[in-house]
């Protein structure tokens, strides 16, 4: 459709226009479908058209035992599925009313900040690829890569790792672990100072970026947005740090912000992000007790697998456990996570039954991706996809 006439005065007229971006657009991050209202060249508006990977994962969960929801949480922000994992599992634990012992906790903290190292590795990677900077994800792979090695010697996955579990973790860590995670994290600041060397003072990095994507610190918290997303806007909010969870109160870190909450102070905040979290799996290493990582109560949580394989009680309490669940006390509860993204929240109500009776999911992405039209009216087409990049979206948690 043409979107300029020429009028008897040699005056060009621009009309408005509607460009579908998506849904298989690369630089979206996944199936998104954007309608944008142009004026020219500039954005009018920009419209979210989500859905196309909806799978009633909410309803699922309801029709489900509690445990057999967990695998399930893998498929939502499928690139930090240990921290959907462990949302879900400590909104279960806190409706029954269990503790779990402090190196199962250690070990809960170091799995979500390598996995928060993951997530933001690609975000970043990819956010330089989608904007012409195609070196940064080679480099930023090269470091994922390390961190999935990680979690294949864990749990034997590289994707989706269904570790976490009610009462636990699916196994201690094994030999040879902690020394190739300390060798990770103390690698790893150097390599971050070589993704900022490639970036943080391009000229090229900064004119995309900087002033692109603008949402005040008022406006992004009527928002909802969490996570680097809110913090770039120059707001100190870290779930970590002001309603800390397992053992985050024990560890010394920053939280980073923005100052203009533009793309660049969005990109800042995950590189220090990433920084931060290396220095929390640092400390947990090094305070990392001895002892038993799941909770002993038979009741609620399955048996390790090498009692299994050693005692026929433990071989009935799982077939048990695991064929009819149990049955948490009638009530609700509400458990929210810092995740890479922002605030990953399960609301999950009990009717007494093996199976909740309602399951909510607040997932950081959906929230976050409302931001997408106030901070695109104004700029030009190219913008949006540093805009839509700034908030690294995962359409699995989006669509749910």
């Amino acid at each position: 459709m043409e979107n300029t006439i020429e009028n008897s005065k040699d005056e060009l007229i621009t009309r408005e226009v509607t460009l579908n971006m998506g849904p298989q657009h690369p630089s979206t991050h996944g199936v998104m479908h954007l309608i944008l209202h142009m004026q020219g060249e500039k954005i009018i508006k920009a419209e979210p058209d989500i859905g196309y990977l909806h799978r009633g994962m909410e309803k699922i969960a309801e029709n489900l035992l509690y445990a057999q929801f967990v695998p399930y949480t893998d498929r939502l922000d499928y690139l930090s599925s240990m921290t959907n994992n462990l949302g879900y599992v400590m909104a279960v634990e806190k409706l029954i009313g269990i503790d779990i012992p402090e190196r199962g906790q250690y070990v809960r903290v170091i799995a979500s900040e390598l996995s928060r190292i993951s997530s933001h590795l690609l975000a970043v990677g990819a956010w330089g690829l989608d904007l012409g900077a195609i070196t940064l994800v080679l480099y930023a792979f090269r470091e994922r890569e390390m961190v999935l090695d990680l979690f294949e010697m864990l749990c034997g996955a590289r994707l989706t790792y269904n570790y976490m579990k009610i009462g636990g973790v699916r196994g201690d860590l094994p030999p040879g672990f902690v020394e190739k995670c300390r060798e990770f994290v103390r690698l790893f600041p150097k390599r971050i100072d070589e993704y900022e060397g490639l970036l943080t003072g391009n000229r090229i990095w900064l004119k995309r970026n900087k002033g692109v994507g603008v949402v005040s610190a008022e406006d992004a918290v009527n928002l909802g947005l969490t996570g680097p997303s809110l913090r770039g806007s120059g707001v100190n909010w870290d779930i970590r740090k002001d309603e800390p969870y397992l053992v985050y109160d024990r560890f010394d870190f920053k939280v980073t912000l923005g100052e203009n909450g533009d793309c660049f102070d969005r990109y800042t905040c995950r590189v220090g992000d990433m920084r931060q979290a290396a220095r929390i799996v640092d400390q947990a290493l090094d305070q990392l007790p001895e002892g038993p990582v799941n909770a002993d109560i038979p009741e609620f949580v399955a048996p390790s697998r090498a009692d299994l394989t050693t005692k026929m009680e433990a071989l009935i309490h799982h077939f048990k456990l695991i064929s009819h669940g149990f049955k948490p006390p009638v009530g609700e509860v509400y458990v929210s996570i810092e995740a890479p993204k922002g605030e990953l929240g399960y609301y999950v109500k009990s009717d007494g039954t093996e199976k909740p009776f309602r399951v909510k999911i607040r997932a950081p992405s959906f929230v976050n991706l409302q931001s997408v039209d106030p901070m695109s009216k104004g700029l030009y087409f190219a913008d949006v996809v540093a805009v839509i990049s700034s908030l690294d979206p995962v359409f699995g948690e989006v669509d749910k």
